[in-house]
């Protein structure tokens, strides 16, 4: 059940190089479903999310913007998707959320950027070459700052990846046979135990969406740890309530089999910080 996280840079040939790789294989193209989605969990417009993404966003669509919330809903359908199998992952922080996963092969498409000037100038039908760099480098800068904020990397260093592909001098055909060749070397083989470890991060995941979700749980700040679909909450909480609720949300996700609550309350909630997080 092959899992493959690529990189998203305009004009570096990676949306090709994953539509013929998930043809090639038979795997689901996952990309422009996870906007609609995480739209969806946001009660935003899907316009809104690829705006944000892609930098576009204005100064008060930004301010108002729940980047925190747009980040977990993100991690949620990106580990989800993995978790299941059988997938191609471009964008959406992919190759970082999947990185610890050691089946999961993280891959860098890339082009030098006058090459990718003409991919998107013959795409606007334009000769307009300052206009078209000025998107792409735009583009570039908002990518990077979403990792660097959500993930603390510099998103173009290649020791985050375990293969950078150059479209400048390989076809399409040839990086798809390159990662094929990958996916075959026992490093990327699914064992049960990266199957396992994929699942705790999902569940993880989940968890963290549900307790965010909920009115009396939603400023908590708890630590998970799960084995197999058993569950281990710890942290510190602001009453024997608040802690009750998380433990009650936790039971309600999905894939939790049982909660063994470490959770610790203080015993006057007048003394726990207002700011949680």
């Amino acid at each position: 059940m092959p899992v493959i996280a690529l990189t998203q840079g305009m004009g570096s040939l990676a949306q090709d190089v994953a539509e013929k790789l998930a043809a090639d294989l038979g795997l689901q193209n996952l990309e422009h479903e996870v906007a609609a989605r995480v739209a969806d969990k946001m009660h935003v417009s899907k316009s809104l999310i690829n705006r944000l993404r892609s930098g576009k966003a204005g100064l008060i669509e930004g301010l108002r913007a729940d980047k925190e919330a747009m980040a977990i809903y993100t991690a949620e359908e990106v580990l989800d998707a993995a978790a299941r199998g059988n997938v191609v992952i471009r964008g959406w922080g992919a190759t970082q959320l999947l990185r610890a996963v050691p089946h999961v092969p993280c891959i860098r498409i890339m082009r030098p950027l006058e090459q990718r000037v003409d991919w998107l100038m013959k795409k606007l039908d334009t000769d307009d070459r300052d206009l078209a760099r000025a998107e792409i480098q735009r583009s570039d800068q908002a990518n990077a700052a979403r990792m660097h904020d959500q993930f603390g990397v510099n998103w173009g260093d290649p020791v985050l990846f375990d293969m950078v592909l150059n479209t400048e001098r390989l076809s399409v055909e040839s990086c798809v046979e390159q990662i094929k060749n990958l996916l075959k070397r026992p490093e990327f083989a699914e064992t049960q135990s990266s199957k396992t470890l994929l699942q705790c991060m999902a569940l993880s995941t989940r968890i963290r969406v549900a307790l965010s979700n909920h009115a009396d749980t939603h400023a908590v700040d708890i630590a998970t740890e799960c084995v197999d679909g058993n569950v281990t909450l710890r942290g510190i909480v602001a009453d024997d309530a608040e802690k009750a609720a998380a433990v009650r949300v936790v039971q309600g996700v999905t894939g939790v089999k049982s909660v063994d609550n470490q959770l610790r309350a203080f015993t006057d909630a007048r003394h726990f910080p207002t700011n949680r997080r």
